[in-house]
């Protein structure tokens, strides 16, 4: 049995659009990144706790896999993650406004016997943004829980002139890549090899 340990609704949207059954998990795993650690291995740190964590709910079960996903928006290394409030958020989209930044989302997928990763980096380009504009987003509430204070399947969307990489993993769940991570591990699984 697959399950997810996100309670995220674009996660468990994007998951459900690869056709395999799961069940979610709630999990409270802390997002903090600690000094001097890079970006990206921040990213894929929390993922893999996150997939830990949840294992862990599900350990009974025989055959349980977790799925879990961590996302963030980088900039200058500094990592943007949800806002505090709107004026977090606005701080950090006119940081965005005008520059290419880079979402990186990585997924991780363990079991009792084994694990696996994979990871998206996708580059976003945001054109730039007038008070009026950024006035109307904040007011629509959009940015609440978002990485970067946006979603780009939301109005934010109107904000972004180009994207490099993978839309569903700027979302939360690269399905390419979760796709062939899913595939591996049960060919990995069949074939009864070790981790």
């Amino acid at each position: 049995m697959l399950y997810l340990a996100s309670q995220s609704p674009r996660r468990r949207e994007l998951l459900a659009r690869l056709g395999r059954p799961f069940a979610t998990l709630d999990l409270d795993v802390p997002e903090q990144r600690q000094p001097g650690e890079p970006a990206d291995d921040y990213v894929r740190r929390v993922a893999r706790e996150k997939a830990g964590a949840g294992l862990l709910e599900v350990m009974a079960i025989p055959g349980a896999q977790v799925l879990a996903a961590d996302t963030e928006v980088v900039l200058d290394d500094d990592v943007f993650g949800k806002p505090r409030d709107a004026a977090d958020a606005a701080a950090m989209l006119r940081r965005l406004a005008g520059r290419t930044h880079r979402v990186v989302t990585v997924v991780w997928l363990v079991s009792a016997a084994r694990e696996a990763e994979a990871a998206s980096v996708s580059e976003v380009t945001f054109g730039e943004l007038d008070d009026a504009m950024l006035q109307a987003y904040l007011d629509g509430g959009e940015w609440e829980g978002k990485a970067g204070a946006y979603a780009i399947q939301g109005a934010a969307q109107a904000f972004i002139p180009h994207l490099s990489g993978s839309h569903s993993g700027v979302m939360g769940l690269p399905l390419y890549e979760t796709a062939r991570l899913l595939a591996a591990f049960e060919r990995a699984e069949a074939a009864g090899g070790g981790a």
